[in-house]
């Protein structure tokens, strides 16, 4: 019986990352033939890079990077200020090439995701994914029309900061302020307000048997078709995750955590998502 790896989900600052994950792949495979392994990694629309050949170079750089054949999802990491149907073709030719068995954007909001979908079905390639902050108290997907958009077209909204940098698990409170870019967004008026949601977290958890952490969790699996991808540190907090799997919140205490959290003023989102 074969193992299988974790998704791995790659950023900006890719060379490195896919480098070591090269490497890593390589080592387990050799100590474990059967290994399956499935690559997610993207493409940033800097402002020097030009047209579907582009993308197709920087593909066939961390495939190379990687050590792999083809990758399992091919993301664009955000909108092309311009030129942006040029990425979208070529992340049509990266599929009808063989390099990617499926292709998503991030950080697109309803008009680019509508277009970049009709652009891609008229080659009879799907739009796998659609990756957005998107937390209990960054619901920004809910309100500006791309969740919809996702459940409509059958697209998977994969929500970053999903935990809202550790913010929705007590990691921070008035007493305990975080420090540098993150203190200007978590500062000692919204932490006091976020109290009471973080408090209802934890009891529901303690109700489960789950940490703050998995009930935010599986709070954005059971908005359907979301997957979450927290960042893991370690492997304490990456065998944490897996804990949001296997239950599921009730309908009255999903409600409930939405209502809560909409008292509260919205986090600050990724400014490119409204492009």
């Amino acid at each position: 019986m074969s193992s299988m790896i974790p998704f791995f989900q790659l950023s900006l600052g890719a060379i490195n990352s896919e480098t070591l994950l090269g490497r890593f792949i390589k080592e387990r495979k050799e100590k474990y033939p059967d290994t399956e392994v499935a690559v997610a990694t993207k493409f940033a629309a800097l402002p020097w890079r030009f047209g579907r050949q582009s993308v197709l170079n920087a593909l066939k750089d961390s495939i190379c990077r990687l050590g792999v054949s083809s990758i399992e999802l091919y993301q664009l990491h955000w909108p092309g200020v311009w030129g942006n149907e040029g990425y979208i073709d070529g992340l049509g030719d990266a599929v009808e090439q063989g390099l990617v068995k499926a292709v998503g954007v991030s950080n697109y909001n309803e008009r680019r995701l509508r277009d970049a979908y009709e652009r891609l079905k008229k080659r009879g390639i799907p739009l796998a994914s659609n990756q957005v902050n998107y937390s209990l108290i960054y619901r920004a997907p809910e309100q500006n029309g791309v969740k919809a958009a996702c459940d409509e077209l059958g697209i998977t909204l994969i929500a970053y900061s999903p935990i809202a940098q550790g913010a929705l698990t007590g990691k921070y409170t008035p007493e305990n302020l975080p420090t540098g870019p993150r203190s200007r967004i978590y500062t000692p008026e919204f932490l006091t307000k976020l109290q009471p949601l973080v408090n209802r977290i934890k009891e529901i958890g303690e109700n489960y048997g789950k940490t703050p952490t998995q009930v935010v969790l599986n709070w954005l699996i059971a908005q359907e078709s979301v997957v979450p991808i927290p960042g893991a540190k370690n492997a304490e907090q990456a065998e944490e995750f897996t804990g949001a799997l296997g239950w599921r919140l009730s309908n009255e205490q999903v409600d409930e955590l939405r209502s809560l959290a909409s008292e509260i003023s919205p986090a600050i989102g990724f400014p490119l998502e409204n492009l």
